[in-house]
Order: C-alpha cells, then structure tokens, then sequence
C-alpha cells in the first residue's frame, strides 16, 4: 500500500471550518471495512 492511494479531491467548501453549533447536528464518516 502507498501513501498515494489515499490522494483524493476534496473542494475547500465541504472542510468544516468551525464546529457545528449544535452538536447532535454533527456528522462522520464512517467506512465499513468489509465493503471498503
């Protein structure tokens, strides 16, 4: 494995800048490892 297959676009838009005001609004990646 290579670090350069972790490379991917990601737009500045969607990189939170400040938290969300609500914390129950927050959201998280979440990968299944079995599916990848």
């Amino acid at each position: 494995m290579k670090t350069s297959d972790f490379d991917y676009d990601l737009p500045e838009e969607l990189i939170a800048q400040a938290p969300a005001p609500v914390r129950d609004e927050c959201r998280m990646l979440v990968m299944d490892r079995r599916t990848g």
